[in-house]
């Protein structure tokens, strides 16, 4: 068996459109990688191996990855927003990823392209919300699009702007149970603040 990591990227910048494993890729660089990634895998299937293609969303781990790098200007209380604060965020917690892991090597039943995400995706101002309420701090400073745009060029508008509300289907079907199917709950394990 071959299990292959890719990533929701592979959806692109999808609106509130509501994705699932049998979405059109979308367009633009990481839709691209995440499309040739993926076709590398290919051969492996071709040839009659239980082939796995992981597309991960956004992990929620204060060790490193995009919520660590969040954490600072929260904890001072100056986070916010990013842009419009519109765009979908799927999220999946780091104990969730371990488990779907172990499921896709155990499960017989997961072949394909499987969505590693958390049932019910949120938009950035509701990640925003539920951040600073686990961190007990205010979050009224938004980052604008424009300023995200001079500071990361495109990467801006494809990593931080972008939505993708995706979900995971094939996980369902498989039966899989999410250890952390609630925002608030898996930002309290990540972060072991307190209820």
């Amino acid at each position: 068996m071959l299990v292959s990591a890719s990533a929701i990227g592979y959806y692109g910048d999808r609106g509130d459109e509501v994705l699932t494993e049998e979405s059109t890729a979308g367009a633009g660089f990481l839709p691209e990688v995440c499309r040739e990634w993926e076709e590398a895998a290919e051969p492996a299937r071709a040839a009659g191996i239980r082939t796995v293609l992981l597309r991960f969303g956004l992990i929620l781990s204060a060790e490193g990855g995009a919520l660590a790098k969040m954490l600072p200007p929260f904890k001072l209380g100056v986070g916010g927003n990013v842009g419009s604060g519109r765009q979908f965020y799927s999220w999946v917690s780091l104990a969730d990823v371990i488990d779907v892991v172990h499921s896709a090597l155990a499960n017989e039943q997961l072949s394909g392209a499987v969505n590693v995400v958390a049932p019910g995706a949120v938009t950035n101002a509701e990640f925003t919300k539920t951040l600073g309420r686990v961190l007990s701090r205010p979050t009224f400073l938004p980052a604008p699009a424009f300023g995200l745009r001079l500071a990361f060029g495109e990467m801006a508008d494809a990593l931080l702007l972008a939505s993708a509300r995706v979900e995971p289907e094939r996980l369902r079907a498989a039966g899989y149970t999410f250890k952390h199917p609630q925002l608030e709950g898996a930002l309290r394990h990540a972060l072991d603040a307190p209820k």
